[in-house]
């Protein structure tokens, strides 16, 4: 797998409490990595893809996080993505991943899908 290198101000940010959440997810795979991706949806355009693999494409991005933990990016995602800081949130009873993407354009009422201009 080929690994690309970003300047922090381009690459994928992730809070402590979105890595602590990823970190509950991977602790049955530890050897595995979070790989984040888009996928054409919804009436917008595009909607965030989360996976857990245990290896990365030809071409992701990996970005190792304070926790030791490796996000990895799809490179057809990293325009519509770099700058983008993932959280992990609550509001209410439920608790959701959010992405705070400075390059969104617009984005559904629903929140599901999103553009980039």
């Amino acid at each position: 797998m080929s690994v690309e290198t970003f300047a922090p101000e381009q690459a994928v940010t992730v809070t402590d409490a979105a890595q602590a959440h990823f970190q509950k997810q991977l602790a049955e795979k530890p050897s595995g990595a979070v790989r984040l991706s888009v996928k054409s949806s919804g009436c917008t355009g595009y909607k965030y893809v989360i996976d857990i693999v245990e290896q990365g494409q030809e071409g992701d991005v990996a970005l190792k996080l304070d926790n030791g933990l490796t996000l990895l990016v799809a490179s057809d995602a990293m325009g519509m993505v770099r700058g983008t800081e993932i959280d992990y949130t609550r509001e209410g009873l439920n608790q959701m991943l959010k992405f705070n993407n400075p390059n969104v354009s617009d984005e559904c009422g629903c929140g599901e899908s999103f553009n980039v201009g």
